[in-house]
């Protein structure tokens, strides 16, 4: 069988080439994509929109303190659907189905008034001129340095997507997925496990509802018992915060209880003491690679701070359109 890509003198299953190769594929991909972008391609068009942008997020964040992860959250759950084109934040129409009522999204993704509302200050600064995904990319900038983290010059120069696909969703990880499952959905977009595991650090910040990781407090695996790698006394309270009922299930924990709203190094802190609120992120520990970063990043702050932007940037550059390609929305929930 002729494979599209070989590796000289190494011998591997023809599965496993199939698979390097199609990292490497995304890897060129990504690389060439974003290097069509430039952090200074509205330096002469939109001068002011660094300030714009911040100014929006700021007064978000000031209202409500949580928007910084659901900013954030939106970027990411936006990049990992088509590519980062903003779909995520059209409405739905008789032509196509939108993303926003997709089971990852509805009653769970937030933020979208906040994104329409600096796109609107953006129009009268400059019209016709910024995307609402650039848009988007630099307020997941601004909620992650506001909130303590690192600051990075996002690359721009996206252009938005002209439809939203409501069946492309599923390649979202979800929080009930097995180690295994979420790292082929970060390799198939081109991500790697470091770029996994230094994403998920982004749950330093957020809330989770209860019915997210419920079943890790009281049935795991369908064993009738809780979680054996939960630490007992986060396990105990846990279980009196949500409780084994229905009526439980929308309630908000935060992901980090120590430093909630700080963009910190507690996630993998909590993970090496067994206290991860998601039994997706605690699957890290699972693994010899993965709980080695997560080790890593437990240690040394600074080197987490240092590798984030890296692979935020990363994940800014899936699937952009740039050129001719797209257009730029007038307002982010519709096409032109």
């Amino acid at each position: 069988m002729a494979h599209s890509c070989s590796f000289t003198s190494l011998t591997f299953p023809a599965t496993i080439i199939n698979i390097m190769c199609l990292i490497l594929f995304h890897g060129l991909v990504i690389m060439a994509q974003s290097q069509q972008l430039d952090d200074q391609f509205y330096g002469k068009s939109c001068p002011d929109l660094d300030n714009i942008v911040s100014s929006g997020v700021w007064s978000a964040i000031t209202r409500d303190q949580r928007m910084a992860a659901s900013l954030l959250r939106l970027h990411f759950h936006d990049c990992f659907v088509n590519g980062c084109d903003a779909s995520i934040l059209l409405d739905e129409t008789n032509k196509f189905k939108g993303e926003k009522n997709a089971t990852p999204n509805r009653n769970s993704v937030r933020g979208y008034e906040v994104i329409e509302s600096i796109k609107a200050d953006v129009e009268k600064a400059c019209p016709s001129t910024v995307s609402c995904a650039d848009i988007l990319t630099l307020a997941a900038v601004n909620a992650v340095s506001m909130s303590g983290g690192p600051f990075w010059s996002a690359p721009l120069g996206r252009r938005d997507g002209v439809t939203a696909n409501e069946a492309a969703t599923k390649n979202l990880p979800s929080p009930f997925e097995s180690l295994k499952d979420i790292t082929n959905k970060f390799l198939a977009q081109g991500l790697d496990i470091k770029d996994m595991v230094v994403l998920s650090g982004a749950h330093t910040i957020g809330y989770a509802q209860c019915f997210t990781f419920k079943t890790r407090l009281f049935n795991n695996s369908g064993t009738g018992k809780p979680d054996p790698s939960l630490d007992t006394t986060f396990l105990s309270n846990l279980q009196t915060v949500c409780p084994n009922v229905n009526t439980s299930d929308t309630k908000l924990i935060p992901l980090d209880g120590q430093t909630t709203y700080s963009f910190d190094n507690s996630y993998y802190i909590n993970l090496v003491k067994n206290t991860g609120l998601l039994g997706s992120d605690q699957a890290l520990m699972g693994d010899p690679k993965t709980a080695a970063l997560v080790k890593q990043y437990s240690d040394d702050a600074y080197g987490f701070y240092k590798d984030f932007p890296g692979s935020m940037m990363k994940l800014g550059s899936i699937g952009v359109l740039t050129g001719k390609q797209g257009q730029i929305r007038k307002k982010c929930n519709f096409v032109n």
